[in-house]
């Protein structure tokens, strides 16, 4: 009796877990695609004084140019939010597919291993504006793919080191003693037994991901005025945040909000170990 009701309760017990660490990001991804329909101004359309205070005509006041803040904040949150999932998902495949055949494969582990130690040691920031120079009209693309070849081989190499050990267990010799092929071993084999790893690489790199590009967007690398781009409302409005601090703030904490959300809910998503039950008779 004890048992069955231990087991109808957990259901319902992850499901009270889950509301507080999923619900807030899921709410933010959806006013941030609902934005653009709820901004009551277009971005690039003065309507109050510049850095004018929060009034009738603009809830949170007017950014340097006169610009309602609410408005261009609404319509900031999409691009962001697409730009660091895009990153998130192209390094977490790419890491997992190399850290898995890295590990399944010495040889090839260890050339990963240099080539990643080379890349860890260029600063972001240094790496970010090479791309940048390199691809002058690439805008928010360059900042995308300077996030994917920067972030790649730190992801690599955790990959590499959670796959390790299991390189080694008795059923991935029996596979490679089947005559199985590479990508069957690091996909079917090992990959499965890597969950854990690769939901915290993802939520860890989404993460990663929303600084750099905002990083880039404060640096003015990537979306260009009139852009409506958190990063970039937060450099643009900076001298004005004694008249109106909401066009500095309201960014500042979306910014933060993305970020802890999308860490919660990456923190539900990771399976826990279950330890197996000891029975007597």
């Amino acid at each position: 009796m004890s048992a069955v009701t231990t087991a109808t309760s957990r259901p319902g017990r992850t499901r009270r877990r889950a509301l507080p660490r999923v619900v807030p990001g899921l709410l933010l991804v959806i006013l941030a695609l609902a934005g653009p329909f709820l901004a009551a101004h277009p971005i690039d359309k003065p309507v109050t004084a510049p850095y004018a205070r929060a009034g009738a005509d603009a809830v949170l006041g007017g950014d340097q140019l006169g610009r309602d803040v609410l408005s261009r904040l609404l319509h900031g949150g999409s691009a962001l939010i697409g730009s660091a999932l895009l990153v998130a998902v192209v390094v977490t495949v790419l890491a997992a597919l190399l850290g898995c055949c890295a590990a399944l494969r010495p040889a090839l582990g260890r050339a990963v291993e240099r080539t990643a130690d080379v890349f860890i040691l260029l600063p972001p920031v240094l790496g970010i504006m090479l791309i940048a120079l390199a691809w002058p009209g690439g805008g928010r693309w360059a900042v995308i793919s300077a996030a994917v070849v920067l972030g790649t081989p730190y992801a690599v190499r955790i990959v590499a080191s959670a796959a390790a050990p299991l390189a080694g267990s008795g059923y991935i010799e029996a596979a490679t003693a089947r005559g199985e092929k590479l990508w069957y071993v690091a996909a079917r084999e090992l990959l499965p037994n890597l969950r854990a790893t690769v939901l915290a690489l993802f939520g860890l790199r989404f993460v990663e991901a929303v600084y750099v590009i905002s990083m880039a967007g404060f640096l003015q690398i990537g979306p260009q005025p009139p852009a409506a781009d958190w990063a970039l409302m937060i450099r643009e409005n900076a001298p004005g945040i004694l008249l109106n601090p909401w066009g500095v703030i309201a960014p500042s904490l979306a910014i933060a909000a993305l970020a802890i959300s999308a860490n919660l809910a990456s923190a539900f998503l990771i399976p826990r170990s279950v330890p197996k039950e000891v029975t007597s008779s």
